[in-house]
């Protein structure tokens, strides 16, 4: 599979999420300002664990899989897009391994190391926490996120750089599909060089600067004003607050409580 593909599927799944936004399920009805607040709590109770924390951390998974039962999300779309943050989890933790050797699990003629289990742990919660946030953005969309966190106290400016960091991300991955498109037409199936890595960057930045500049200038000719209008009218009501404290219960019990890890042990042995 070329390149270009590669990220033509990647921006469809992209898109995707959006469109599942636009679903009808009671999920995708609550207030963004309760998804957001409990996908915070979430990934606050997830990235909180100890860094040797694995079968704790199992249970955690309760959230994502609710969701996309309740609100009939793509499960596989989900594992899709949660799997992009698998390359950077595992370059943060690939030096562990060498700082802490200290054994920490023996199986029988098999000894792991701490810096190996902590690996596995910063891959677990990436994955995990990357699950929380792509249900919430197939619940509720980024621009309903985005005006959630300005009413929940986010500076307008911050919250206003975040919905053009969406847009231009989107405008990217397309120019990006373009450019590496045209090239591959005019190598006749010749590998990309790194010598040609620089150029093709340099050119891409700039088609998706000039592009972006031509959109936003448009925006201002249609009177935008610092502000993306919103449909529909906010309302956090008592359903929105028992999901919120609901929740909320759940991540504490499952971060403090002890049967945490008998349940993720349990887990892995279905799994097995």
């Amino acid at each position: 599979m070329s390149a270009a593909t590669t990220i033509d599927h990647a921006l469809r799944d992209f898109r995707r999420l959006d469109l599942l936004a636009a679903g009808d399920s009671w999920v995708h009805r609550l207030d963004a300002r309760a998804k957001v607040l409990a996908v915070a709590g979430y990934v606050l109770a997830v990235v909180s664990c100890n860094r040797y924390a694995l079968t704790e951390l199992l249970p955690f998974a309760v959230f994502p899989a609710f969701v996309v039962l309740a609100a009939r999300l793509p499960a596989d779309l989900v594992l899709r897009r949660s799997a992009l943050v698998l390359p950077f989890a595992l370059a943060v933790g690939a030096l562990n391994p060498l700082f802490d050797r200290g054994i920490l699990i023996e199986a029988g003629p098999l000894a792991i190391s701490g810096g190996f289990v902590s690996w596995a742990s910063i891959v677990l919660r990436a994955l995990l926490a990357a699950s929380g946030a792509v249900v919430l953005v197939g619940t509720t969309g980024f621009a309903q996120i985005a005006a959630a966190l300005g009413r929940l106290g986010m500076p307008r400016a911050l919250v206003v750089q975040l919905s053009f960091l969406y847009r231009y991300l989107q405008l990217l991955g397309d120019e990006t599909r373009r450019v590496l498109g045209a090239r591959e037409l005019r190598a006749c199936g010749r590998r990309l060089e790194m010598a040609e890595l620089g150029p093709l960057v340099g050119q891409l930045l700039l088609r998706t600067w000039q592009r972006a500049e031509r959109i936003y200038m448009a925006m201002l000719a249609r009177g935008f004003n610092g502000r993306f209008p919103l449909s529909g009218t906010a309302r956090f009501g008592t359903r929105e607050a028992g999901f919120v404290a609901g929740w909320f219960v759940v991540f504490l019990l499952l971060r403090v409580s002890s049967l945490t890890r008998d349940l993720g042990a349990a887990l892995l042995g279905v799994l097995g």
